[in-house]
């Protein structure tokens, strides 16, 4: 007897540019690879914003799409605030489902247990039923919820697929059930299948983020190459700069394009020609690749073209011809921007490092929290990565925010106010520690109280402070025992520092806090 499972969820603030907005891609991933297990979907609440939630307001057009007869369809239209409550019907439905146990797991993204699925999440507490989703502060609130969340992470980096197979696994894996990935798509599919309104795919946050595991590579290479025996591998970090703008240009127009493998070999051709534009070059001329293969692949299919000489004029000539222009046109100015965007952070520094640190450290949990990080921060990290294997906003990344958020979350460990909080707090520290993300699982402690809060930003500020003062540069989303080693030349020990610093104040500040409003609790009791 199959599985049935529930997908929830809504197109959230990062999720919306990495496929959160595409609900046709994201619902023919997760049925597919939830079919592959012996899975069936049962029941859909998926809640599309107009654009990012970090963006949009009440106001702005969402729509609801639900299961009808095992297809997704748009079941209500109009503003966010309208749809969020329309779709407090379909979560009755489904906690209704769950508590007759016609539901026996849930897959969710960027959820809102706190509204539109609150009753669900709720009754998916109650029952314990197994639950695997992504979506930092929302996969916080759901754990602080009760619920049982067997797989958990945040949504940077993530793809419709990955996302899929993810949750598919995890689940399979608790009920004992055999399941191998389905992957693959030809290019003919995919441009049968994609978006007619080219631009909407257009994300450079998207892009880039999609794109970060090519710098974690190169900062690996770089830390490697300092191990004595292991030099060589600096001839590799070398390699692997010059090749992060085709990594990106062939992103960019795998997305842009919505063709799959056809838009990889155009943003590979592309970005082989404008590679010294370096990552903004690349970004560029990937967008550009991606567009071009699109309309000459649409221009074949309209004409009869066959669908071989249709894939090779789009992703070959489509490459050639913007990879051209990137060389000749767009390569040198991009070059200028990015070099000066990196400049400007070097003069911000040698100005005053402490102070560049300090500011830098204050303003990261605001960043996050408001949706600026992923959208600014996050590319001119790259962007420095890519001069020299390191960053420092890298730097103030991993100490502001990984670390201030595992001293929050260690906090509630050994000393939470309430027992539960301690089963909440696990999971997120055991995440930031061990792969250094999924800062959001500080949210719960922080947005519920002002000191913890209010603590956390002190803390990231202490720690950007010391990265200034010793001109430390490295990486996030990298274990954290392992960050030391790919600092800058000399200053791996002063990493560790700005590290333990973080964490350490963080702890103090919110064992502080969880004490002083124990004992305002146990005053209000009496």
């Amino acid at each position: 007897m199959s599985k049935k499972i529930a997908f929830v969820g809504s197109s959230g603030g990062n999720l919306y540019t990495q496929g959160g907005n595409n609900i046709d891609n994201m619902m023919k991933e997760v049925i597919m690879q939830a079919e592959s297990a012996g899975m069936e979907l049962v029941a859909l609440q998926y809640v599309l914003a107009s654009g990012s939630l970090d963006n949009v307001g009440p106001e702005s057009a969402a729509t609801l799409f639900e299961l009808k007869d095992g297809k997704h369809v748009a079941t209500f239209e109009g503003t966010l605030a309208q749809v969020n409550e329309k779709a407090k019907e379909s979560d009755e439905a489904l906690a209704k489902m769950i508590e007759e146990g016609s539901v026996d797991g849930i897959m969710f993204v960027s959820a809102d247990p706190e509204g539109a699925n609150n009753k669900a999440f709720t009754a998916a507490s109650q029952k314990q039923i197994p639950m695997a989703g992504t979506g930092g502060s929302g996969v916080a609130r759901t754990q602080a919820l009760g619920c049982r969340v067997i797989s958990a992470s945040g949504t940077t980096g993530t793809t419709n697929r990955t996302r899929a197979v993810a949750f598919t696994t995890a689940l399979s894996k608790e009920w004992g059930l055999k399941y191998m990935p389905v992957i693959g798509n030809t290019g003919a599919i995919a441009a049968s299948k994609a978006e007619t309104n080219i631009w909407k795919r257009i994300s450079f946050r998207g892009i880039m983020m999609t794109s970060l595991p090519a710098f974690i590579a190169m900062a690996l290479c770089m830390a490697c190459s300092k191990i004595p025996g292991c030099d060589s591998l600096s001839g590799i970090f070398d390699i692997l700069v010059g090749a992060i703008p085709i990594v990106i240009c062939a992103i960019a127009a795998k997305q842009v394009s919505g063709l799959d493998d056809v838009g990889v070999v155009a943003g590979i051709v592309a970005g082989f020609l404008s590679v010294d534009g370096g990552i903004v070059g690349g970004l560029l001329c990937g967008i550009l690749a991606g567009i071009s293969s699109y309309y000459i692949i649409v221009f074949c299919f309209r004409h009869k073209v066959p669908g071989t000489t249709a894939n090779i004029a789009a992703g070959g000539l489509g490459g050639l011809l913007v990879g051209l222009v990137g060389k000749y046109a767009i390569a040198p100015v991009a070059l200028i921007i990015g070099n000066a965007i990196c400049d400007a952070i070097n003069y911000c520094i040698s100005w005053n490092a402490i102070i560049a640190g300090a500011v830098a450290g204050l303003l990261i949990w605001p960043a996050i929290i408001g949706g600026v990080y992923h959208a600014a921060i996050l590319p001119i990290v790259l962007l420095e990565m890519e001069q020299t294997g390191f960053s420092f906003l890298g730097a103030i990344d991993m100490t502001g925010l990984v670390m201030v958020s595992a001293g929050i979350t260690l906090a509630n460990i050994l000393f939470p106010k309430q027992k539960s909080e301690a089963a909440v707090a696990l999971p997120g520290f055991i995440v930031n520690v061990g792969f250094g993300t999924f800062v959001e699982a500080a949210y719960p402690f922080m947005f519920s109280s002002k000191l913890v809060f209010g603590g956390a930003l002190i803390s990231a500020m202490i720690s950007g402070v010391v990265v200034g003062a010793f001109d430390v540069r490295g990486t996030a989303y990298v274990p954290c025992f392992s960050a030391p080693l790919m600092a800058n030349e000399g200053k791996g020990l002063y990493f560790l520092l700005a590290m333990l610093v973080a964490a350490a104040c963080a702890f103090v500040f919110t064992v502080a806090a969880n004490k002083l409003e124990s004992k305002k609790a146990k005053k209000t009791e009496e």
